[in-house]
């Protein structure tokens, strides 16, 4: 099979990596000249452009960083000689999906929204959640494709804006519980317990999440942070869902506070480092450390 795929960062990459590996052929466009070399020497065909690529394939899949970037891109997707399907990976929001969907069929361009969860450790193994909505018939062209890409591979419906609607519920639930998992692990460490020991705790007790199970133990414990999902991406993720609730009628009380406190953290310049890096306020204001650097 031969599939199309524009944007190649920080999970596009392993989306690339490993529809090669599986046997696939690959067209590959990002605006990083650098990622573009690299894919190159790994055996994709490199597009010049939007439209090149989707001249060359009838199958091209998204993975933007923001809306706004999948929305300018589908524009240019019509203007392709050859395609005939479009998937986008990327978390557009239902509205935009829905201005995308509207985009696509007037030139008879099938569509799924199908947005990814799990982050860049599980997008290198393969192992994501997988959020489809759409036309059927694309889905099901697309799944072998789907589950290269993730393990868990859910179909919530026709109408594309669903699997949206899912994701950022999914990524609002886990900005909440993180936050105020990171919240109370510092008073923890202020009344005196050590911090992988309440870890250790909490992750066979009511109290673990994905944030104490993988994101705390893997990138604050150690003090590393490493940047797998930036502050300001995950706060993009958030407003647009309580926005999109209040679109609807759907009260948001308690997520709301969780995107002040974000937006908050943009301000003291977190907006491009990992979204655990906020806790460092936390533990500011109350004067302790939570875990530590290797010896």
């Amino acid at each position: 099979m031969k599939v199309g795929l524009i944007g190649a960062g920080n999970i596009g990459q392993h989306f690339a990596t490993r529809i090669l590996a599986a046997g696939h052929e690959l067209v590959i466009f990002d605006l990083n000249k650098e990622v573009l070399t690299r894919f190159k020497a790994l055996g994709a065909e490199v597009a010049d452009g939007v439209s090149d690529l989707t001249s060359r394939v009838t199958d091209v899949y998204l993975c933007l960083p923001v809306p706004a970037a999948v929305k300018s891109v589908a524009a240019e997707v019509v203007n392709g000689s050859m395609v005939n399907m479009l998937i986008d990976l990327s978390t557009t929001g239902p509205s935009i999906t829905k201005e995308v969907h509207e985009i696509l069929s007037q030139k008879n361009i099938a569509f799924v929204s199908a947005p990814v969860s799990g982050g860049t450790v599980a997008a290198q193994h393969g192992t994501l959640a997988v959020m489809a909505a759409g036309d059927t018939e694309a889905f099901k062209k697309a799944e072998p494709i789907l589950k290269i890409i993730g393990k868990n591979i859910f179909f919530l419906g026709e109408d594309p804006s669903l699997g949206q609607t899912m994701k950022i519920i999914n990524n609002t639930l886990y900005a909440t519980s993180m936050l105020a998992s990171c919240e109370a692990l510092v008073y923890g460490v202020k009344a005196g317990l050590d911090s992988k020991t309440m870890l250790d705790v909490l992750n066979v007790s009511s109290g673990r999440s994905f944030a104490t199970l993988e994101r705390i133990p893997q990138c604050a414990l150690d003090r590393s942070f490493p940047v797998r999902f930036t502050t300001e991406l995950l706060h993009k993720d958030i407003k647009m869902c309580l926005d999109e609730a209040e679109k609807i009628g759907a009260p948001m009380f308690i997520n709301q506070n969780a995107r002040q406190f974000l937006a908050f953290a943009m301000t003291q310049g977190d907006g491009p480092k990992d979204n655990l890096m906020p806790m460092r306020h936390f533990e500011e204001w109350a004067g302790v450390q939570f875990g530590k650097k290797p010896d």
